[in-house]
């Protein structure tokens, strides 16, 4: 493997190389974001959603902006949480019990995979540079300035991967004022968490921004079987920083250069089983038994032959299967008890004005990450299922962009590349019946079932190179209707190898290539200064791919094609009254050529992940943000949304998954509500009460409906209660985070027998916090 990862940071280097120079050769960009002086008097939210600046209310498309303001009211430290407070978002894990990882569903699209041949239907961006690994991607939100969350399909200014929507996490940047901001928390479960940030001008037109973290909780489990576990189940460690460098290197050019890293160590992630097959009684099962002459005491997947299954089989001659605490685990297996992820990048963005109307940027980045995790699918000490894990990826990417208004029009157009070079692989795993020869189960014999030598390990490359060009206009017809649109041309190639036990011993070799147009088209209508009315239409993609775990043979390792979806939607934005202002918009998609990553435990002796382009789907609903203030420092920030979601039609041949059904982790209903009352104080200062609740309904952890997957619905709730001081200059409060401390499913997945179950770890927490500004932040 070092050899491996020598040769891609080697291939890498000379990518950024190549990238500085373009940025030094071309010197192009354009004028930094910034929100007016109007617009923060009348408290106008300012976005880049459509890489250009612009009211929230004049974007015709559905998007949420979470403010640093916002995020600390609700308690909102990571991706996962945003998950919580946006309508008709859903963010879950499964991948290998590493809580880094986010699996992103925005309108029933997404991916809850992790492996290096999948990808994910959401686009995660941290400023401006496209995250190409769902793991890793549950980043720490830590000196923050606004969290975007766009739904439906990005196709033109996104393209690959955002057909289901994009997350844009934009950082804090030096502006020049010279000061420092420290957050402290301290709360129960053994949490403890610090973050300083501090910026200064080194010179009149260079100034730079250090930020840096450390936070920690204790686990919610303990490995029983295990005699000196590393770390606890549930257990945080994670610490991490960037550095920002904004220079102004002429009136017309600047340069903004930032380098972040983060490194987490931790538990794995809560998890169970729930027995799903039957038990026969008579099997008189003897340990000791020779392998091939045991009886399977799991006789199908039917919960009706047996509803009084019992979870003790120590009468039938196994130990007991289960923990009687579900969040401790009796499991044998050491080396699976904890997770690792680190994760470091760095970007230049370089910006000139080309005129006092056109401008250019240049986004180059570099990004590399690495992570180690596993589960113990079985969870118990029979050793059928057992996979410790770890991969890497290191990307690069660059950006160019040319944007500018003339007259009533205005546009943006550019160039992208990215390249992504990174491996996963998993050994020794063991995986009835393709088991290491001469592993040993809890019973003392042997699981040697004379495979060839190399079973028990898999091991999946991926490399992939991918360009695409694109523009996008709006128009101003009159001062009241806008037009716009655009176009963008995506072309991505994929190359893929695989060895894994039934391929022989042979690493099997495979390339395929993807392209698509996607295309948008709106048009808006002013009903006032701040309130507007649209409609659009827009064509997302996301790339085909390869099976993250082909176990039937070479046969399946063969690429799944591109899927697209069209969006139609409507909306209404704006202030209705001084009192009210609203988000709402309907929308109708439709999915053609829909990737579904589903397991079969029929297939290929036990346990497959297939993808398989099964046919087309629907999505529907309607999403409603909305800000009433009742009266002056008291208000109530409302996020509704409804989603019908069904796939409509299946390919001949498809296994399991039926017309009706509803694609994985995607509820039905989402809803937040988030009150908050500041009250001033006779001294000048003022105290905050914030409250937040959010509500998930029901969902199935696979797009196969197995009743057996369905997770249930779950209730949140949380609370502040902040003392601001006369100047500003410090905050002290208290919090609680899930109050009632519900413990739910976040994914559930069938295999032979048993379902496996990840549980929540956003357990309840009660704590104090403290916030010191010094000079001018």
């Amino acid at each position: 493997m070092s050899e491996k990862a020598s040769t891609r940071t080697t291939a890498a280097k000379k990518l950024l190389l190549g990238s500085s120079a373009m940025i030094a050769g071309m010197c192009f960009s354009a004028p930094a974001y910034a929100q007016s002086g109007d617009n923060a008097a009348d408290d106008t939210i300012i976005v880049t959603a459509r890489k250009r600046a612009e009211s929230i209310y004049e974007t015709p498309t559905a998007v949420s902006s979470l403010t640093a303001a916002t995020l600390q009211e609700r308690n909102i430290s990571n991706i996962e949480d945003v998950g919580k407070h946006v309508p008709n978002l859903n963010i879950s894990r499964y991948g290998v019990g590493n809580a880094s990882q986010a699996a992103i569903f925005i309108r029933g699209i997404g991916l809850q995979d992790h492996i290096i041949t999948t990808d994910p239907g959401v686009g995660v961006y941290l400023d401006g540079v496209y995250l190409g690994r769902q793991m890793g991607s549950n980043l720490s939100l830590i000196n923050i300035e606004r969290v975007e969350v766009l739904r439906g399909p990005q196709g033109t200014l996104y393209g690959r991967n955002a057909i289901g929507g994009a997350v844009n996490i934009i950082t804090s940047k030096p502006d020049g004022e010279e000061g420092a901001i420290i957050n402290a928390r301290g709360g129960s479960r053994g949490r403890a968490a610090i973050d300083i940030y501090g910026q200064s001008s080194l010179t009149d037109n260079f100034a730079i921004g250090v930020s840096s973290y450390f936070k920690r909780r204790s686990g919610v489990g303990d490995f029983l079987l295990l005699p000196n576990p590393e770390a606890r189940i549930g257990e945080e460690k994670e610490y991490g920083g960037r550095v920002t460098a904004n220079w102004d290197v002429t009136d017309r050019f600047s340069l903004l250069f930032a380098v972040d890293g983060m490194e987490s160590e931790g538990g794995q992630s809560p998890y169970q089983i729930e027995i799903t097959g039957g038990i026969d009684p008579a099997s008189n099962f003897t340990p000791g038994t020779a392998i091939e002459d045991r009886p399977d005491p799991f006789i199908g997947d039917f919960p009706a032959l047996q509803p009084d299954f019992p979870t003790d089989l120590t009468p039938f001659g196994f130990p007991q299967l289960i923990a009687t605490n579900p969040d401790d685990s009796l499991s044998t297996v050491a080396g699976l008890e904890s997770t690792s992820n680190s994760t470091w990048g760095g970007s230049v963005t370089a910006n000139l004005d080309l005129s006092e109307n056109v401008s250019s940027k240049v986004i180059a980045s570099y990004r590399f990450s690495e992570y180690t995790g596993g589960l113990d699918d079985d969870e118990s000490p029979l050793n059928l299922s057992e996979f410790p894990e770890n991969g890497e990826a290191e990307q690069i990417s660059v950006e160019w962009q040319l944007s500018g208004q003339v007259g009533r029009l205005d546009f943006i157009g550019g160039l992208y590349y990215f390249h992504e070079e990174g491996f996963t692989f998993s050994g020794p795993f063991v995986f009835s019946p393709f088991n290491a020869p001469g592993q040993i189960d809890n019973f003392g014999v042997p699981f040697d079932l004379g495979f060839p030598t190399g079973l028990g390990e898999f091991d999946l490359n991926q490399t992939t190179d991918a360009y695409a060009v694109f523009g996008n206009i709006k128009y101003n017809l009159t001062d009241q209707i806008t037009i716009g649109g655009g176009l963008r041309y995506s072309d991505d190639n994929k190359d893929a190898d695989a060895l894994f036990p039934s391929f022989g011993g042979t690493r099997v070799f495979r390339e395929a290539s993807f392209e698509e147009l996607t295309w948008d088209a709106n048009i808006s209508y002013a009903v006032s200064d701040r309130v507007n009315l649209y409609a659009q239409a827009q064509k997302g993609y996301q790339t085909g791919g390869f099976p993250p775990r082909p176990f039937g043979g070479p046969d399946q390792f063969v690429s799944f094609d591109e899927q697209t979806a069209i969006n139609y939607e409507v909306g209404l934005k704006g202030p209705i009254t001084d009192q009210l202002t609203v988000l709402l918009s309907a929308f109708w998609t439709n999915y053609t050529g829909l990737a579904l990553p589903f397991s079969d435990t029929t297939a290929g002796g036990g346990f497959v992940t297939i993808v398989e382009n099964a046919g087309e789907s629907r999505s529907r609903g309607v999403e409603l943000e909305a800000d009433l203030e009742l009266v002056e420092g008291l208000n109530i920030r409302t996020a509704v949304g409804y989603l019908d979601n069904e796939i409509r039609s299946v390919e001949p041949g498809t296994i399991g998954i039926g017309v009706g059904d509803s694609q994985a982790l995607t509820p039905e209903w989402t809803l937040s509500v988030a009150p908050t009352w500041r009250v001033p104080l006779s001294n000048g200062g003022s105290i905050l009460f914030a409250a937040d609740y959010s509500y998930r309904s029901e969902m199935f952890g696979q797009s196969i409906n197995n009743p057996n997957e369905l997770i249930d619905s779950r209730d949140l709730l949380g609370f502040s209660i902040d003392y601001e001081s006369p100047d500003g200059s410090w905050t002290f409060g208290v919090y609680g985070e899930n109050v009632a401390n519900e413990v739910y499913d976040v994914g559930r997945l069938q295999q032979t027998g048993f379902v496996g179950i990840v549980r929540s770890n956003d357990r309840s927490e009660f704590g104090a916090r403290l916030t010191k500004r010094i000079g001018g932040l």
